[in-house]
């Protein structure tokens, strides 16, 4: 197994529905551009309020790749 070097970058992705599709919103969005995607973490979580409820989330992220040879 050859070792890998991996470079993070932070995204922030919003739901309607739920803190888990907001990152699945935004792991979607970079794979579009990123290649060889490999992990993430979570850092933080928000929400937004309307009218007394929660009206969309937001999860800043943290995406793990491996740059290529």
């Amino acid at each position: 197994m050859s070792e890998h070097i991996y470079k993070k970058i932070e995204l922030v992705g919003s739901s309607k529905i739920s803190i888990e599709d907001a990152v699945q919103n935004a792991i979607a969005k970079a794979s579009e551009t990123v290649r060889n995607l490999r992990w993430f973490e979570v850092m933080e979580t928000r929400g937004y309020i309307e009218d007394g409820g929660v009206a969309y989330w937001q999860v800043t992220v943290k995406v793990g790749f491996t740059l290529e040879e």
